[in-house]
């Protein structure tokens, strides 16, 4: 990992993208991503992990953390490692149209890789950009919400379910299945 993507410090509320390999639409379906809700919950209860904002778009996935410990790197590590499992085996298992087209380009991207056995679902890294002002955090987190409105995925932010918008939004008591801790 080259010094620019790089965590310098896991305490300090870091962005970060993890992507499927060549962009492949994934995230399409519920079941795909309740893995992600439960494997970040994991994350935050059992190994430290802060979520401060995210967005699951259908290729990759953007999200503002920190690790107490300091070990974010290592977090994100078993993240992509047990999601990916878990997310060949819910292909595998669930109704799905595209799983014979998922299951051959997520293992003949495992054949060019040297890193991966059978599967490889995420790309490489996940471009850490430590958050040290208040600006940045707030560009970021605008950012986050407002990508599935660009993407002309909804209307208005509030709309999207895979998001942490609705923690942020004054007087809103419904929030999102992940375990947000919002900075503001």
């Amino acid at each position: 990992m080259s010094e620019k993507y790089k965590v310098i410090d896991s305490t300090i509320p870091t962005f970060i993208t993890i992507t499927v390999v060549d962009w492949v639409d994934l995230f399409v379906r519920p079941v795909y991503c309740n893995i992600l809700d439960d494997s970040l919950n994991y994350c935050i209860k059992e190994k430290g992990l802060s979520v401060h904002a995210y967005v699951y778009m259908s290729s990759h996935i953007h999200l503002i953390v920190s690790a107490a410990d300091g070990e974010l790197q290592n977090v994100i590590r078993d993240f992509k490692k047990f999601t990916s499992k878990k997310l060949i085996e819910a292909i595998k298992e669930f109704p799905e149209s595209r799983r014979e087209w998922l299951l051959r380009k997520f293992s003949y991207e495992a054949q060019k890789s040297d890193r991966a056995k059978n599967y490889k679902l995420w790309k490489d890294g996940f471009h850490p950009v430590i958050l040290d002002t208040l600006e940045k955090i707030e560009q970021r987190i605008n950012y986050i919400h407002y990508n599935p409105v660009e993407a002309e995925i909804v209307f208005h932010e509030r709309d999207f379910v895979n998001s942490s918008y609705r923690n942020y939004e004054e007087e809103n008591n419904v929030f999102c299945n992940v375990m947000v801790e919002p900075l503001w």
